[in-house]
């Protein structure tokens, strides 16, 4: 059985230890060790990386009570090895552990949520809570987390005996057999963890909430701890920045600033439909009564494209073909008939052109590689 020293000593990162087995797994080995200070994969933690006597340590699982490392190169059985984790991933995910717990306990001593689901990714970390809440409870979850870490609580790691565990209050998400590892934050939270954690709350530095969604019954929240807090805060900080030297706004009233402007392109952009339909109206007019008509523009959004098209349509009888762009960046298309089949004509425009597109059998839209004398010669036949 390995001896698990990544509980006993969090904050160490080299040791040595005795070489127990070492198999070929695919193109690498799966190694097993008398000690180990690599945390394997496992509570929504991912495992450590580093070395073993100089070759690479790829993965590491526990199965059925065994730690294996997954390594690249062969290690000799009965050998003393060195090994050595890397540090700043591990301290990481201990951050962003303990802030985890801190802000799970809170959700469910202040409004009886349950952590029903959780995951450490790259960039930061997600945490299921078992039912909806609003923005406000949101923030006082955020601000309630922040004050355990500022209290600088030390944070207990152990194993209670099976008496002292019946009369302890503590989360779990699972049944677990076996002895119970238990990780207090006095006053914020108590729970079954595998995972490591930080030795004090105020070694966390800072909970930031960044998004939330609901998910199921429930609400998915996204959350950085640690460094990837003061990371997420100084990139929001400097995008701040930019918004405000952008709208000539102070930092603090970008958000009016920019609402002002949305309401403004809003304006803008209505008005500017209201002219292009009635250009759109007087383009159409010239082909009024008319059987097919082939048209180039440029300059136009897809939808206004469509709108040409179908400002054409309403007063012609046969197929209407409208092109937008130029030869040197090539044309979108919308090509229709009233009540009639186009799809035909759409797949032999395509096929001679390089062309993408479709839709409806009275009405399609695509783009081709094309010279503008391209479309007209096949339109003249």
């Amino acid at each position: 059985m390995t001896v698990k020293r990544y509980y006993e000593k969090p904050y160490e990162t080299d040791f040595t230890a005795t070489v127990l087995s070492c198999e070929p797994c695919g193109k690498h080995y799966r190694v097993t060790l008398s000690e180990t200070m690599f945390y394997p994969e496992g509570g929504g933690q991912s495992c450590d990386s580093g070395i073993l006597d100089g070759t690479q340590v790829l993965d590491v699982q526990e199965q059925a009570g065994v730690i294996y490392h997954t390594t690249a190169q062969p290690l000799e059985v009965g050998a003393l090895v060195c090994g050595s984790i890397d540090w700043a991933p591990r301290f990481d995910r201990m951050q962003q552990h303990t802030g985890e717990h801190i802000f799970s306990g809170i959700a469910h001593a202040l409004y009886g949520l349950e952590n029903v689901g959780f995951h450490m990714g790259a960039d930061a970390m997600t945490v299921d809570l078992s039912r909806v809440i609003g923005e406000k409870e949101l923030c006082r979850i955020e601000e309630e987390a922040n004050r355990a870490i500022w209290s600088n609580i030390p944070v207990q790691c152990d194993y209670p005996s099976a008496e002292e565990l019946e009369f302890l209050a503590y989360r779990s998400k699972k049944e677990i057999d076996g002895a119970i590892r238990i990780v207090k934050i006095p006053g914020f939270d108590t729970c079954a963890c595998c995972g490591t954690h930080v030795a004090a709350t105020g070694e966390i530095g800072l909970i930031k909430i960044c998004g939330y969604e609901k998910f199921h019954d429930g609400l998915r929240i996204t959350l950085v701890c640690g460094k990837r807090a003061f990371e997420f805060v100084r990139d929001a900080a400097e995008q701040n920045h930019q918004v405000s030297v952008a709208t000539s706004a102070k930092l603090m009233q970008t958000g009016d600033a920019v609402r002002k402007l949305v309401e403004e392109n809003n304006l803008i952009k209505q008005r500017l439909t209201q002219l292009e339909k009635q250009a759109f109206s007087a383009t159409a007019a010239q082909y009024a009564g008319s059987g097919d008509a082939l048209l180039f523009v440029d300059g136009l959004t897809p939808d206004s494209l469509c709108s040409l098209a179908d400002a054409v349509l309403n007063v012609t009888t046969g197929v209407v073909a409208v092109f937008n762009g130029n030869d040197g960046v090539g044309y979108r298309y919308a090509v229709g008939q009233r009540g009639g089949d186009v799809s035909t004509l759409v797949k032999r425009l395509n096929d001679a052109y390089e062309g993408r597109g479709g839709g409806k059998p009275a009405f399609a839209q695509g783009s081709v590689r094309a010279q503008r004398a391209d479309p007209e010669q096949f339109f003249a036949k």
